[in-house]
């Protein structure tokens, strides 16, 4: 394992010294000298969310007699999703800028139930399932710290907060979503400087801060058997991976 370790820093040193005498004509050599930066964004994501399952409890059936209840929910897909967008980037500094991207994110999250109380044929635990749906509109405000431009490739890494406002949500849905919500987002990512426009590539993490759940639906169910699976959860939080591809 220490060879391989040490034949791979040996590689890549090696084209790190080559890389830096093979110096290349830069494709739009000024473009990061303008103040304010303009374009749009492209993408796809996956969204997943964590759930505190409640255990057991009592929930009242149709007539208000309590009933036993074991229900435990899962995310147990990462469904991919679409996301579309415009880019505006202020320039603050040789290597850092400020950046704003209003973005909708279009996607779904696939929820799982088991019905611990209650079997099926098989002696397996009863299986409900839910297509969460959500729309997202997202402002993300993040700083974004490049290195020096070598080519005409620039990496970076970002960080920034993201606002969200989730525009879907059923009044009939097991688990429903609030509408607002905050998210920390981290990433890396490459300028890539083309003859006519510039390519940026970035992957990014998004972590929600607090708890999604509207604890508040379980109230508006007038299904009593689907009370017991709205209140079968106590918190949820979000989290989400974006691939995103931005053209300036």
């Amino acid at each position: 394992m220490k060879r391989i370790l040490f034949l791979s820093l040996i590689g890549v040193l090696a084209l790190t010294a080559q890389a830096q005498t093979d110096r290349k004509v830069q494709n739009r050599p000024y473009a990061d000298l303008r103040t304010l930066h303009f374009g749009i964004l492209v993408g796809l994501h996956m969204q997943d969310i964590e759930f505190e399952n409640v255990g057991p409890h009592l929930v009242p059936d149709e007539n208000g007699v309590m009933q036993p209840r074991y229900i435990l929910c899962d995310a147990d897909k990462w469904n991919p999703g679409f996301s579309v967008g415009v880019l505006a980037e202020l320039r603050l500094h040789e290597h850092f800028t400020l950046r704003v991207t209003p973005t909708m994110h279009f996607g779904a999250k696939h929820l799982t139930f088991l019905n611990m109380y209650e079997k099926d044929t098989k002696g397996q635990p009863l299986q409900e399932t839910q297509d969460l749906k959500n729309t997202y509109v997202s402002m993300p405000i993040d700083i974004k710290f490049a290195a020096p431009r070598w080519n005409n490739y620039r990496p970076y890494i970002m960080a920034g907060i993201n606002p969200t406002f989730n525009l879907t949500g059923g009044d009939e849905d097991m688990i429903r979503l609030k509408r607002f919500n905050t998210m920390l987002e981290v990433g890396v990512g490459c300028d890539f400087y083309l003859p006519f426009f510039k390519l940026i590539p970035e992957l990014k993490f998004c972590f929600g801060l607090g708890n999604v759940l509207d604890t508040d639906h379980i109230n508006e169910l007038r299904d009593a058997n689907l009370r017991a699976y709205a209140g079968s959860v106590s918190s949820a939080q979000s989290k989400m991976i974006v691939l995103t591809f931005y053209f300036e």
